[in-house]
């Protein structure tokens, strides 16, 4: 009998796993697919070590959260600094005072402040995303990064979206090109499966488990079920289904050293049917013949399919809301998918630690007590 059972073997399942092992608990891991990891899970080719899911740049201000991880890799520095192409040209990214001057030739953060000032539609009250960028940097700006961007990313007009989509993009009136502003930021060498292997060293994990198939006999194993999938389909959709986003992927090899010069490149036109063009050397540069380039394609989302981006409007969140209050009490929800946000990997870290830091106090207090709690073990070497 175990402790703990935790779907999911992505950054929340198995940080709980490894907090709760080493303060002596017995875990056991599930895993859907047939590979730890879960979006973060990172393939070799030919010494190239390709993201399957999609890019992931591991960055945070939380000087906690980066000691920790680093028990498990070395982290490589890496500034995420994507270009974006549009009819024919290249611009710096996230927008920046190179950005402006490509754009206007301005070269001062005052040049670039009047001209935006001057470029800015007057919206008192932004109601959408659409208004919303409009009223911060005018049309240029909008029709050349975000207009055709957006309806690709999400399958719907910008009038139609909620500012809150865009507020995590950075504008600056700066030089400083980095996509993000957080103090550490890094890949792990070696990829991020080497990562999870050494995070979920010592902690039976089964591959290829449908724990929805195969409910009742896997929730018999174990006192707690940490769970990290879509609460829909824990509950058999028997409220409804969350709408989500979802991506297709075409990776391509290349017999060139180097194929686009940067880890990312935006195809902002809506006429383009991929938004973005990943290189995955750039992330952890590697003398190789060869490259691997990832077209990442949105899609609507289908059952069956992997979900990558929650579309978070009130009845979403109502509906969440009504399966949360579903849950029984011997069960843990977590992670992106069981919470329905966007979550960035070290809001998943910390927030998996924070709920392991509290079964373990319950456990220490004696509220829950657990067989094996009393025998703290030795983390593996």
């Amino acid at each position: 009998m175990y402790d703990y059972l935790i779907v999911g073997s992505g950054f929340f399942g198995s940080v709980f796993a490894r907090q709760m092992t080493d303060a002596g608990a017995r875990c056991l891991v599930v895993e859907q697919r047939h590979h730890i990891g879960g979006n973060c899970h990172t393939e070799d080719n030919d010494g190239i070590h390709v993201h399957k899911y999609g890019p992931h740049i591991f960055h945070t201000n939380s000087e906690a959260v980066w000691k920790y991880v680093h028990q498990f890799a070395t982290f490589s520095r890496f500034s995420y600094r994507p270009k974006v192409h549009y009819r024919g040209n290249f611009y710096s990214f996230p927008i920046n005072l190179m950005t402006l001057y490509q754009l206007w030739g301005v070269s001062t953060p005052q040049q670039a402040r009047e001209r935006l000032e001057a470029e800015r539609i007057k919206i008192d009250k932004p109601s959408n995303l659409e208004e919303w960028i409009l009223s911060m940097v005018g049309r240029q700006i909008y029709e050349t990064f975000i207009y055709g961007y957006t309806r690709k990313q999400w399958g719907r007009d910008p009038k139609e979206l909620p500012a809150s989509i865009i507020r995590r993009i950075p504008i600056r009136l700066t030089w400083n090109d980095d996509y993000f502003n957080d103090r550490f930021c890094g890949i792990p060498i070696g990829g991020y499966t080497q990562l999870f292997k050494k995070l979920l060293h010592g902690v039976p994990v089964e591959t290829g488990a449908d724990f929805i198939a195969d409910r009742e006999k896997l929730e018999s194993k174990a006192t707690k079920i940490v769970y990290t999938g879509p609460l829909d389909r824990l509950f058999e959709y028997q409220l409804g289904t969350h709408d989500w986003r979802g991506l297709r992927f075409k990776q391509r090899t290349h017999d060139v050293a180097d194929y686009q010069g940067v880890a990312a490149i935006n195809h902002t036109e809506r006429d383009v049917p991929y938004t973005r063009t990943v290189e995955h050397k750039h992330f952890e540069p590697v003398e190789t013949s060869h490259t691997v380039v990832t077209e990442e394609y949105p899609t609507s989302w289908k059952f069956g399919q992997e979900m990558y981006y929650p579309i978070n409007n009130d009845t979403n969140e109502q509906l969440q809301q009504k399966y949360l209050a579903m849950l029984p009490a011997n069960y843990i929800a977590g992670g992106r998918l069981a919470s329905y946000r966007y979550f960035d990997m070290h809001q998943v870290i910390a927030s998996a630690l924070q709920v392991a830091a509290k079964e373990i106090r319950y456990h220490a207090a004696g509220v829950v007590p657990l067989p094996s709690v009393n025998a703290p073990r030795r983390r593996a070497a």
